[in-house]
């Protein structure tokens, strides 16, 4: 059952947090036989139709689809200095985690968006959280309304407010506000780059959230796996053993968007990060599974191909892990870790 057709508490707040609680948990649980489901499928270059299977969804996994499940979650040893900070008062959901590395700062900073398809997922693991850390970062995992409780774009103006609140006090939390770069998974993923790509979109700021004063623009992106174009998702996958669902109604997509994505076009192209690119868009990182069954990596491909004209070829790596699925061990083994540190690195030190 997704969640628009489930009776609403009376208590928003509260069934929010019971609702990250509960299905953050299943995600961080299902998420790793996902992603070994997925990656077993035959691998797809970006410009071929995919051959991928489907994953069935595991048992108590409801919220999503068929075929569909949170991406990138893992298993963080470290612990928050600061925990469940509001970086606006509209929703419960409005609240990050920092972590800080040794040292004394100030720290550039990545914030990590998690995944989940817009309703599902928790801040509790933000992805490569240790790795970060001990590469000397500072790293922000924030919460962001889900769809269930706000359609789009309450989710980019809950980013934009958290990025604003983080540079407004980076001096009480030790950061470095000219050092700020985003990383995104799944879902986080479209987040992400849309934070790399709408600087300085009004309407998609949140001014009221806060500290409207403050830019909510970053200086890099790692967008893993994120989609871009909602209405292509469906086309890239038809011809291919993968579900063609993105359509659909009730998928996550027409969930957050609020309509069944192909009759509202003009309110998807809100969602979609290509909309904004500019010359003033940051360096980006975007990395694919060529078995992913949940999002097309042709996804990845247009926002490549969008952006090099405008930042250059040399400011855009669009990188395929073969054979991975929707996350995954290979996004994390130590080869891509190395990948995502050295562009972070070029771009934050």
């Amino acid at each position: 059952m997704h969640p628009s057709a489930k009776t609403r508490s009376s208590s928003p707040h509260r069934a929010s947090a019971f609702s990250r609680l509960v299905f953050g948990a299943l995600a961080l649980l299902v998420s790793g036989v996902i992603a070994a489901c997925t990656a077993a499928a035959p691998a797809t270059a970006p410009a071929a139709t995919s051959s991928a299977a489907s994953a069935p969804a595991p048992a108590g996994q409801s919220l999503l689809p068929a075929g569909r499940g949170p991406g990138g979650e893992t298993v963080i040893k470290a612990t928050p200095a600061y925990k469940d900070i509001a970086y606006a008062a509209t929703s419960a959901a409005q609240k990050l985690d920092i972590y800080l590395p040794q040292g004394s700062g100030p720290f550039p900073v990545v914030i990590v968006i998690h995944g989940g398809g817009f309703m599902i997922g928790d801040k509790a693991n933000p992805a490569l959280g240790d790795e970060l850390l001990a590469a000397g970062y500072a790293v922000a995992s924030i919460n962001y309304r889900l769809a269930a409780e706000a359609k789009y774009p309450a989710q980019i103006q809950d980013a934009k407010a958290a990025v604003r609140f983080l540079r407004a006090n980076a001096a009480k939390y030790k950061l470095d506000p000219q050092r700020f770069a985003a990383f995104g998974q799944s879902a986080g993923g479209n987040l992400a780059a849309m934070l790399g790509t709408s600087c300085g979109a009004a309407a998609l700021e949140g001014a009221e959230l806060g500290n409207a004063d403050q830019s909510s623009c970053v200086q890099a992106v790692v967008d893993w796996f994120g989609p871009t174009d909602f209405l292509q998702m469906d086309k890239q996958f038809t011809g291919t053993s993968c579900p063609v669902n993105h359509d659909a109604a009730d998928s996550p997509e027409s969930q957050v968007i609020g309509a069944a994505i192909q009759t509202v076009p003009d309110k998807v192209k809100v969602a979609n990060p290509i909309t904004y690119v500019s010359a003033k868009a940051p360096p980006f990182l975007i990395q694919h599974g060529t078995a992913d069954c949940n999002v097309p990596p042709q996804q990845g491909q247009l926002l490549a191909d969008a952006l090099k004209p405008l930042i250059g070829a040399d400011k855009v790596t669009y990188t395929l892990l073969q054979g991975a699925g929707h996350g995954g061990s290979q996004f994390s083994d130590a080869a891509n870790v190395k990948v995502v540190l050295d562009f972070l690195g070029r771009y934050l030190k």
